[in-house]
């Protein structure tokens, strides 16, 4: 009989090898350090729009309403082609998956420097978002071939730190880039990264660690023996009707619902709303843009390290729901803070520190996704995310219509203030300790 998901002794000892075990290798912590390039690499083509905005409104002769369709465009393909791509990873496996994504990706990023009016680049934008859905949960499904449950906390956040950390140097570079070159050419700069990447991957990586030539036997004991429950390959009809129903999916959903909604907010009108409500030009606009990504970056670290530490300590409950739900507590009221103060500057950085409490959940949640998935991390991370772009697509669309009718940004930045509060509610019907598709006698505690 299937296990259900490690009891807490178990988590603490799981990984563990015998004194007498062949000399473990670490490849695993290669294969992050390669996805942690991917996650610069997917934030250097996101942000790099919000900076270029102003140039392209110009030479485009777009409206800000126009562009925030323009940032929507992304996210809501992104959301539409999330799950189906999730699926396809844990169906073929994430070397050719991820390979095909960044591919993809990079060549319509490329592409945006071909746009000639607002439908051309609408259109690209849309297929810029398809063909990088699924590039996260495939991810995650890597992680969970690759680490054991009391490292993918803080794998995960060793992740977003790379892609905060690519997102929030991005504002810096494209500035200094934009004062020497033509915004067309940033969009083809940064797409051939891509492609180096996407040659770089599918040459190293392999799905199974066994397969990897690099991987000692310890390594491969160590990871299959801290994988938790035993995996479901198969996901047929039944099987999907209790994913798609199961309480803690869609709790993690609705909760990233709300992370995804203030978080599109920054890398969408942040520069625009520090420029015309706070009045901050230049390079400290440039700046301060980048700050919360930047602060995130150590958010991401020290809350994967968090999840994991308080995971093994007491258990996959406290670690992973008591993590994300004072995250988003804290974010909810310093964005509600950082909206209401009049100082400036004081207003920027309270703005960016809920940033990066916002962002201190990340290893909690996708390690939550990984816990309860078994073998489908791809497809219940996609749900988990298609939720957060769902938020996403709202978002700038949200702020910009109300920013338009009532001509200041206070009303929209409560407003997602108080969605991360109600996203901090979500943890408490969040389960990580249940696989969804273990059976049911072995779901009970």
């Amino acid at each position: 009989m299937n296990k259900p998901a490690l009891a807490d002794e178990e988590v603490s000892t799981s990984t563990s090898l015998p004194a007498t075990a062949a000399p473990v290798s670490r490849v695993r912590y290669r294969v992050l350090a390669v996805a942690v390039c991917l996650a610069a690499v997917t934030y250097l083509d996101r942000v790099c729009i919000s900076l270029t905005a102003p140039a392209m409104m110009r030479d485009l002769g777009l409206t800000p309403v126009q562009m925030s369709f323009v940032f929507s465009a992304f996210t809501l393909a992104y959301a539409t082609f999330e799950i189906p791509t999730g699926w396809w990873g844990d169906r073929v496996g994430t070397r050719r998956v991820l390979t095909r994504i960044v591919i993809w990706w990079s060549c319509f990023t490329i592409a945006t420097a071909a746009v000639f009016n607002y439908f051309s680049l609408l259109a690209v934008r849309f297929l810029f978002g398809a063909g990088e859905a699924g590039a996260w949960p495939n991810v995650a499904k890597t992680f969970s071939r690759w680490f054991p449950t009391t490292e993918r906390g803080t794998a995960q956040g060793i992740f977003f730190m790379g892609a905060h950390l690519g997102g929030g140097l991005t504002p810096l570079l494209v500035t200094a880039m934009l004062t020497v070159m033509h915004w067309r050419a940033v969009f083809i700069i940064f797409g051939l990264v891509g492609l180096i990447w996407a040659w770089s991957w599918y040459r190293w990586f392999r799905d199974d660690p066994a397969q990897h030539r690099a991987v000692s036997p310890g390594e491969v004991e160590l990871i299959q023996r801290g994988r938790g429950a035993k995996e479901v390959h198969h996901l047929d009809r039944a099987g999907w009707r209790r994913l798609l129903t199961n309480r803690s999916l869609l709790a993690l959903c609705l909760m990233y619902f709300t992370q995804g909604y203030g978080f599109y907010f920054y890398i969408t009108w942040l520069p625009t709303y520090l420029e015309k409500e706070r009045g901050f030009t230049s390079f400290t606009l440039g700046a301060l843009a980048g700050l919360p990504l930047l602060l995130s970056v150590l958010a991401d670290l020290f809350g994967g390290l968090t999840t994991d530490r308080l995971t093994k300590r007491y258990g996959l409950r406290i670690g992973r729901c008591g993590v994300g739900g004072v995250a988003l507590l804290l974010a909810g009221g310093l964005l509600i803070a950082g909206t209401a103060v009049a100082n400036p500057l004081l207003a920027a950085v309270l703005i960016a520190l809920a940033s990066a409490s916002s962002n201190f959940l990340l290893g909690a949640s996708w390690g939550t996704c990984i816990d309860i998935a078994g073998s489908h991390a791809g497809v219940v991370s996609a749900c988990m995310n298609t939720g957060g772009q769902i938020g996403g697509v709202l978002s700038p669309v949200v702020i910009a219509f109300v920013v338009a009718r009532t001509g200041n940004w206070s009303a929209p930045l409560y407003l997602a203030g108080l969605l991360y509060l109600a996203g901090a509610l979500c943890w408490w019907f969040i389960e990580p300790r249940r696989p969804i598709l273990a059976t049911p006698a072995c779901q009970a505690e």
